[in-house]
């Protein structure tokens, strides 16, 4: 879809940045100022800008330096409001997530758990422990077997390639849904859940109607929100999956993307 600069810059109200290979670079692990005085510029236009993340409630340190209005992590499962108000919490089916343990007792296979208050892996295998080094996050600590809480898992992250994903998930998570942004594992949340969901919550608790809606994403599990909002923005370091989803290819994070991009539509 083709969006010109001057179709609706002015009736824009929200914007939502994913985090990883959008707000913060893969290269240095910085925000580029570029896109630190973007979004400062956008709250002082009046436009809520909120975070659209796979990442937990509780792994947002690295941005807790800017201001922003909201906050969708879990790829959706969990939504907050700066003020800590929970507007939408959302769990795997307890009997996925004990079919996911079981089978990974008889299987390699390496996952986490993601709570509201802590995350947790089977294992600390090299891919595992390699993955999150990426992101920069610490290694979350290895869970009890005995004792998994599987009444309170937010997400999933099963460490599989593309390739094996769908017959994975039919055989054991079939209530869940999967998304990725690398080939390295896949996002599981429940059925349904994605960041497209977590737009409509925030639309809703702001009034604010769905055209009026900007988003910017570089994985996969970005697709659903940039086909969902009127605007939606790919990376230039996104997939061709993502691009072909998106209304409009920016700049890659460290070549000013989103500073570039808001300056197209008009927004700064």
């Amino acid at each position: 879809m083709t969006i010109l600069q001057n179709d609706i810059p002015h009736r824009i109200k929200a914007v939502f940045f994913d985090i990883d290979g959008t707000l913060i670079s893969f290269k240095t692990g910085k925000i580029p100022e570029s896109t630190q005085n973007a979004l400062k510029k956008l709250r002082q236009k009046g436009i809520k800008v909120i975070v659209a993340t796979g990442r937990s409630i509780n792994s947002l340190h690295h941005i807790s330096h800017i201001e922003f209005d909201g906050f969708i992590t879990f790829n959706g499962a969990y939504c907050v409001t700066t003020s800590q108000e929970v507007i939408s919490r959302s769990i795997i089916d307890p009997a996925d997530i004990r079919r996911l343990t079981r089978y990974a007792e008889e299987a390699p296979l390496s996952y986490s758990l993601m709570y509201e208050d802590k995350v947790e892996i089977n294992d600390a295998t090299e891919e595992v422990v390699g993955m999150y080094a990426h992101i920069n996050i610490p290694v979350p600590p290895v869970h009890d077997k005995e004792h998994i809480d599987t009444e309170n898992v937010l997400q999933a992250n099963i460490f599989l390639r593309p390739e094996a994903e769908a017959e994975f998930m039919a055989k054991v998570m079939p209530n869940s849904t999967a998304s990725r942004w690398t080939p390295l594992f896949a996002d599981v949340n429940g059925g349904g859940i994605t960041k497209q969901l977590g737009i409509e919550k925030f639309c809703s608790y702001f009034g604010i109607d769905t055209a009026d809606t900007m988003a910017f994403g570089d994985g996969g599990n970005d697709i659903s929100m940039l086909k969902f909002v009127k605007i939606g923005v790919a990376m230039g370091n996104a997939n061709d999956a993502v691009k072909d989803a998106a209304d409009y290819v920016t700049a890659e994070v460290d070549e000013h993307g989103i500073e570039q991009a808001l300056m197209h539509f008009g927004l700064l």
